[in-house]
């Protein structure tokens, strides 16, 4: 990605060619002694609470706000740890983050916490978020709530960009993790659904998945969007209407009886 003034024409296109119903963000991971964006909001002071991390994706998406969070502005501290502000501690290395109420016996709930997606302890100290539109810095990577159709044209563009599909790791818990991490380490794009967090207390729909790619993928991906769009294969999806399809015999035969098949 070049300017802001790209960023920027980057996000109409998206909104153009994928009829979000929310706004596409610009998303950053804040290293130490990196300045904060010039009037990017911190929840406990500006806001006077804590955020959840999905939270702050939230109020950007809907209302257009630059969050950023340190650990001491989020609530959840899988996020914290995912992106490496605290380090893991024995109790959550252990699994007693899911055990006993969403995973069936400590040793599994142990498999899961030990391979819980992180970033490298204190490399990081903030993440911001702010919609690609308004964006005042080069963002990590652009985050999209898209739906199923919205999704498949997106998965399409990566393909177009190389030839090759995305493989991710599926997960129901911890999305703001799921959603950055694989693809600051990886650099490749990511889909994660919404977890429970994030829908009942940030409001994502029932219909909405999550899509980051990292931002070097996306001025290629805007590139292959334009261009299914210019082959007929862009949204909104015009049906292919089956011409003089096979009705019900009775039908059929009313049909030909009154003179209309002949």
């Amino acid at each position: 990605m070049r300017s802001l003034d790209a960023i920027h024409e980057y996000a109409g296109s998206l909104e153009n060619l994928l009829r979000l119903k929310t706004l596409p963000l610009a998303v950053k991971l804040l290293g130490k002694g990196e300045e904060i964006p010039e009037g990017a909001k911190r929840p406990r002071t500006d806001y006077g609470y804590r955020f959840l991390t999905c939270q702050g994706f939230s109020e950007s998406r809907r209302a257009e706000a630059s969050i950023v969070q340190t650990k001491d502005e989020m609530w959840c501290f899988e996020a914290a740890m995912g992106y490496g502000f605290i380090e893991p501690v024995e109790y959550f290395l252990e699994g007693n983050t899911l055990f006993p109420h969403a995973v069936v016996t400590l040793e599994a709930a142990k498999v899961w916490a030990q391979t819980f997606p992180r970033l490298e302890y204190s490399k990081y100290t903030a993440i911001v978020s702010a919609p690609l539109a308004k964006a005042n810095f080069e963002p990590d990577l652009l985050m999209i709530y898209c739906d199923s159709i919205q999704l498949t044209q997106l998965l399409k563009a990566r393909t177009w960009i190389d030839g090759r599909d995305i493989a991710c790791r599926m997960s129901g818990h911890g999305a703001c993790v799921h959603a950055v991490v694989p693809v600051i380490q990886t650099r490749e794009c990511q889909v994660t659904f919404p977890c429970f967090g994030d829908r009942r207390r940030a409001f994502a729909q029932d219909d909405e998945i999550i899509f980051t790619a990292p931002r070097e993928k996306v001025e290629p991906l805007i590139a292959g969007l334009t261009a299914l769009k210019k082959q007929g294969q862009g949204l909104p999806l015009v049906p292919i209407v089956p011409r003089e399809p096979e009705m019900l015999p009775s039908y059929m035969k009313i049909a030909r009886m009154t003179g209309m098949h002949e």
